[in-house]
């Protein structure tokens, strides 16, 4: 069986979010049942940070619900390659967002949209699984909450891996200049024009008044 990586946090991830038993658990973590429980009364790893087997690619998501219809299922996790640290099997459908994260992502969105407006919205609901109208309100600035959202880092929030953010990003930044090429390319003289900046609003004349002014006699 693969050696879970922190295994510990990885217990106290899938205590708070999934419905697995204490067994299947303490069996894909290689950890004492009682250990287990410990984790889940408060007296055990205390202060401890879950870590999301399913973002650094232990288990597919397919894995944990299977477990969780069968209590009596043991998780496989994911086999890796000695050399490259890679999964082999590969994620399919879109990211699972834990429940205890999922009221992050219009922060996680409202950054994206801020910070790499080249991120296509399908990039985004595929980077930290939300959905496209979500994105849109967020964009046209009409979604509920958007007077408390407070754009943030995905990463920092636990959406997503500095990895595959920094892929998403590159993939997006590659597309636009192709298609700035295909334009050029095309003689049309276009380019992807930035955002407008504000004119600066004109100065106002000066009006000065001297005391000889103020006291000269009308000649009206």
């Amino acid at each position: 069986m693969t050696q879970i990586l922190m295994p510990k946090a990885t217990a106290v991830w899938l205590i708070d979010n999934t419905g697995l038993t204490f067994k299947q658990i303490s069996e894909f973590c290689t950890l004492h049942i009682l250990e287990v429980e410990g984790i889940a009364d408060g007296d055990v790893a205390a202060g401890i940070r879950g870590a999301d087997p399913i973002a650094n690619g232990q288990i597919d998501r397919a894995e944990i619900e299977k477990a969780e219809a069968d209590p009596n299922y043991a998780m496989k996790p994911n086999t890796f390659d000695a050399d490259t640290m890679e999964p082999v099997t590969k994620k399919k459908g879109p990211r699972y967002t834990p429940l205890s994260r999922r009221q992050d992502r219009p922060d996680a969105i409202a950054w994206l949209v801020r910070n790499h407006p080249e991120v296509t919205d399908p990039q985004i609901s595929k980077l930290i699984g939300t959905t496209k109208p979500t994105i849109k309100a967020i964009r046209e600035r009409t979604h509920w909450k958007i007077n408390t959202i407070n754009p943030t880092d995905p990463v920092s929030l636990g959406l997503c891996t500095q990895i595959d953010l920094d892929a998403v990003v590159k993939k997006a930044a590659e597309k636009r200049a192709k298609e700035q090429e295909k334009l050029d390319a095309e003689g049309g003289g276009e380019t992807l024009a930035p955002l407008p900046t504000p004119e600066p609003e004109a100065e106002k004349p000066k009006v000065e008044h001297t005391l000889e002014s103020l006291f000269k006699p009308s000649t009206d």
